[in-house]
């Protein structure tokens, strides 16, 4: 069933003579039906003739001087460059009277003055046909997806345009057209555009789909129709470093909001001229949201940084754990780019344990002390996956091969997780406990009674400035930190094991050797001796998450 009533043949009229296209004419009539938006393009236009089509429909052109003169529409058409020289200056009005047709002119395909051609050409079945094929021409894996367009700046003005010249010729008839009133370009390119991309592809449309499909439209023709808002309202285009052009949709908005409406028909024609072309598709775009994977890590080796290390734009070291992990995660996944994180970080030389054959003589202490975890916990960002659908013994797999392609490190609890589990990870960091194993050095000659105290000591504060082999990265402050507990383990007169639980954050080595005085007390002040640290362990990180998986 035809949407418009008799009351809206005034304003389909008066639009439908200007160059405004079917689906626009619905629009700026506040049809909210999808229904009649979806028919064909040549149907609705047919329609919409006939609906007009009566035998006494005339327009008359009121202008101050000459008098009122009756015109036809096919005269009115062929002279509409006048007509918007008039509006210009706001000396012109067009109204609607009775006894006349439609021209026969006006059924030929014209490219909206309002839309640009959006609403005509980019809506039908061929057109998404195209997009559908580059969809699927992207290799990429997904059930649904979320259709978003970018419309050239320009299309906001000249909307205006129109509203002003429907909203005055509304006012004679003592109607009110708001802004609200209209329905928006892009709602109405979604009824028409979602039904044919699920028909086509085969899935439904989900606006919460990480899987999004991205048409950018241009005019070239009319992009100078904003410029003049520049002039009227400076503070509305200021540049910006990642914008080409001040004129962005939102200060054309923004801009359109504070201009006066008088001001604005002054600058611009009303009702807006008809353009020669149609818009030109810039980009169809294809991109999947990042994906997680989360897990924990043990890193075996004593010349293994955690990420990797450049210095001066040289490579120290050949590889990483973030490379040893993230290099079969891109493959696998086929992403573009990968975010690596961690609950903390180990030095280079420093190992992490925590797995039960790995352990060290302190795993009696961490059993004791109830902190065994396995690992490091991790989690990689996978920026635009193709590949996005996996079982979990496809997880086990890769997690498998991971851990066969190097004795340096080992993964466990490989698993997919959300965006938003990952800040479990990083809740309440500096308060977790961290479980250490180290290797002292003293200057002088100790025996077994020498270090018993230290087995007594719990929650000791110390005070931590910055040290001095992190002040190039980490600004100068003074951190207190705790040590929960201690546990030694004499080897010889000059070496003994020290297991630690200490709270997250804490510098173990500066807590051995002092810093120069620059961490109080430590474990040379707290024994009257000169210590150093030879070798250092991550035992544990009592982070408990991502959840533990079965093997």
């Amino acid at each position: 069933m035809f949407p418009l009533m008799e009351e809206n043949k005034h304003v389909a009229q008066l639009l439908f003579s200007t160059g405004t296209c079917p689906r626009c004419i619905f629009r700026f009539c506040g049809v909210d039906l999808h229904a009649p938006y979806k028919l064909p393009y040549k149907e609705l236009l047919n329609e919409l003739q006939k609906f007009l089509e009566t035998e006494k429909d005339e327009l008359i052109l009121e202008v101050p001087n000459p008098p009122p003169k009756k015109i036809r529409l096919q005269e009115l058409e062929d002279g509409i460059d006048g007509i918007d020289n008039l509006s210009q200056n706001g000396e012109a009005r067009v109204s609607v009277i009775e006894d006349g047709s439609i021209a026969s002119k006006n059924s030929n395909l014209k490219v909206c003055n309002v839309c640009l051609g959006i609403l005509q050409e980019f809506c039908e079945k061929e057109f998404i046909k195209k997009v559908c094929q580059k969809v699927e021409a992207s290799e990429f894996e997904f059930t649904n997806l979320v259709f978003s367009v970018s419309f050239p700046p320009q299309l906001s003005v000249r909307e205006h345009a129109a509203w002003l010249l429907v909203k005055q010729e509304m006012g004679k008839q003592n109607l009110s057209l708001g802004r609200n009133d209209v329905v928006q370009l892009k709602e109405a390119y979604k009824w028409i555009t979602h039904p044919l991309f699920s028909e086509e592809l085969g899935i439904p449309i989900d606006g919460k789909s990480l899987f999004e499909v991205s048409v950018v439209f241009a005019h070239p023709e009319t992009v100078e129709d904003c410029h003049f808002l520049r002039a009227l309202c400076p503070d509305c285009f200021k540049p910006a470093k990642n914008k080409q052009s001040v004129f962005t949709r939102m200060a054309v908005t923004k801009a359109l909001n504070k201009i006066k409406e008088e001001d604005f028909c002054k600058q611009f024609p009303c009702p807006p001229k008809s353009p020669k072309a149609v818009c030109t598709v810039l980009e169809i775009e294809c991109a999947h949201g990042a994906v997680f994977v989360a897990g924990r890590y043990n890193k075996y080796a004593r010349d293994l940084p955690q990420t990797p290390w450049i210095i001066d734009g040289e490579r120290k070291l050949e590889s990483s754990v973030e490379e040893l992990i993230s290099d079969h995660l891109l493959t696998v996944f086929k992403a573009e780019s990968f975010n690596f994180s961690s609950s903390g970080r180990e030095d280079v030389d420093v190992r992490t344990l925590g797995n039960a054959q790995m352990l060290t003589p302190s795993t009696c202490f961490c059993f004791m002390t109830g902190c065994v975890l396995p690992g490091r916990p991790f989690a990689i960002e996978l920026v635009n996956p193709h590949r996005v659908h996996f079982t979990s013994q496809e997880i086990k797999e890769l997690q498998q091969k991971i851990n066969n392609s190097s004795n340096k490190i080992q993964v466990r609890d490989l698993q997919l997780v959300t965006r938003e589990a990952i800040g479990h990870m990083k809740e309440g960091e500096e308060e977790k406990t961290k479980s250490y194993s180290a290797l002292i050095w003293t200057n002088k000659a100790i025996q077994k009674k020498d270090i018993d105290f230290l087995n007594d000591i719990k929650d000791l504060m110390i005070d931590q400035k910055t040290p001095l082999r992190v002040l190039h990265r980490r600004p100068l402050a003074v951190r207190t930190r705790i040590i929960h507990s201690m546990e030694t383990h004499y080897v010889d007169e000059h070496h003994f094991r020290l297991y630690l639980k200490t709270q997250a954050g804490t510098y173990i080595k500066e807590f051995v050797h002092g810093d120069f005085g620059r961490t109080k007390p430590n474990i040379g002040s707290l024994m009257n001796v000169t210590a150093d640290i030879l070798e250092l362990d991550v035992e544990s990180v009592d982070v408990d998450w991502p959840p533990a998986l079965d093997d």
